[in-house]
């Protein structure tokens, strides 16, 4: 096998770092498994898996892939075929593939972990790496964006007068009134896809992720962009967040398939709940607190108790992928809505919060006439607001026969985010052309549209 032309230097390297830290070995979960985590996870994860090889869990680095050579042999880098596929200069074999080869230093650090037999120090060689790593500090965001990005999460503070919007690699806050920057919060994956204020203001939740890397839901101070805690991680990105109506809760999902709910006040884990079979894609509680609403790829919407995390009630009306789900305000409907380009009003069933059974009658009704998957919805005291891959936002009556009340247009792509003050009665509507508007939904007007692009200056108010 051919090494790369670097490998005398890489050797040098190595020697010193040896003699620096003789007295101590190399810690896999501090030093091996980050550079795995990020270099190599997206070919070689539970769900992709080039050559049937997984570096996901420290188990599965252990196991040899499809040549069924030893992918670790402690003591013997030479004879490992991981540490063959790092150094060959042979780019069909070359891990990672299609890409920049691994940093000399960071092969050396792999090398002499493999040297001094390989050991692990992590709690649970089953475990995904991802979660056993120390924090990944983020890259910072570009300091003027050179063009818009597109909106994927939106989210009012509670007080109405700010509003949060999705960026590159941060968070970004801006005035609702008149669309000028208010602050920025750092250390955000690539993509943030939700966002959920605590009802009073003091946490901000956002679920988001680097595709095939890393999936993140971070709870920051809204008002200092202060880090408080990383509450879950994932080999993905993380797709929902929510906080129960006291604030008391805080519940996730993304595409690991799993929903978790925090204590809010501690992040300490309460359930984890393994119920879908595909990326789970929006949660929502009850009024009441008492349950717990998702939609999920898996073309299910289902209902947990939030106490227990049994799950109550699965809706499988819709035949596809479904992107949003909500409660009416009596806590008995349920809205969810998806690839079907409808959004499905059903009873939960008869449960041990719930009223009335009858499995086969759960659907009470629905609401179409949209032109593309309906991705967000949004179920206020008195209207339904949904967005659209058909560059609409729609605002419907809640009548038993839910009727159309106007369509918020003006958008030039995707309208993938929706946000909702109900003291001032506005709706704010992102897309993945970067425009944010926000909406008078008593009178169907305009009132402001900004860029939400950092050095992008586009606000407008009407």
């Amino acid at each position: 096998m051919k090494l790369f032309p670097g490998f005398t230097a890489l050797v040098i390297l190595l020697a010193a770092l040896t003699g620096a830290a003789a007295e101590q070995p190399l810690s896999f979960t501090n030093d091996i498994a980050p550079i795995f985590v990020q270099k190599c996870l997206t070919c070689h994860g539970s769900e992709k898996n080039k050559g049937g090889y997984r570096l996901d869990t420290f188990e599965s680095l252990l196991k040899p892939g499809a040549s069924k050579d030893p992918s670790i042999t402690p003591g013997k880098p030479n004879a490992s075929k991981l540490f063959q596929l790092i150094t060959t200069t042979d780019e069909d074999d070359r891990m990672p593939q299609k890409n920049e080869p691994l940093a000399a230093a960071d092969i050396a650090r792999i090398q002499r972990w493999i040297t001094e037999g390989a050991s692990f120090d992590g709690p649970d060689f089953k475990a995904a790496l991802i979660a056993i790593i120390p924090p990944i500090r983020q890259p910072d965001p570009p300091a003027a964006y050179p063009s818009p990005c597109p909106i994927t999460a939106l989210a009012f503070s509670p007080d109405g007068s700010e509003l949060a919007a999705s960026g590159y690699h941060e968070i970004t806050i801006w005035n609702s009134t008149n669309g000028t920057i208010v602050r920025r919060i750092k250390n955000v994956a690539q993509r943030t896809l939700c966002l959920a204020y605590q009802p009073n203001g003091t946490l901000l939740a956002a679920a988001s992720g680097t595709p095939g890397r890393i999936g993140e839901v971070k709870v920051f101070d809204p008002t200092s962009g202060a880090l408080i805690r990383t509450v879950a991680t994932s080999p993905d990105s993380m797709l929902a967040v929510v906080f129960s109506p006291d604030g008391s809760k805080l519940a996730a999902g993304g595409s690991d398939n799993a929903i978790r709910i925090f204590d809010a006040a501690t992040g300490k884990l309460e359930r984890l709940i393994e119920q879908h079979a595909d990326w789970v894609t929006a949660l929502a509680f009850s009024h009441s607190g008492e349950l717990l609403a998702s939609a999920s790829r898996d073309k299910s919407a289902r209902i947990y108790d939030t106490e227990t995390g049994e799950m109550e009630h699965s809706y499988l009306g819709h035949g596809d992928f479904v992107f949003g789900v909500a409660f009416a305000a009596d806590d008995q409907r349920v809205f969810s809505c998806g690839r079907d380009k409808k959004v499905h009003v059903w009873s939960m069933g008869e449960t041990k919060k719930g009223k009335g059974k009858d499995k086969d009658k759960d659907k009470a009704g629905e609401i179409s006439g949209f032109d593309g998957d309906v991705l967000k919805l949004i179920v206020t005291s008195n209207a339904v607001f949904t967005c659209s891959t058909d560059q609409t936002a729609r605002q419907h009556s809640l009548d038993k026969t839910p009727q159309l009340v106007r369509t918020f247009g003006g958008h030039g792509d995707v309208v993938y985010a929706l946000a909702f003050d109900e003291k001032s009665q506005r709706l704010a509507t992102g897309s993945y052309d970067g425009k944010v508007r926000v909406w008078n939904t008593g009178t169907g007007e305009l009132s402001l549209t900004f860029t939400a692009a950092p050095g992008v200056l586009t606000a407008e108010r009407k």
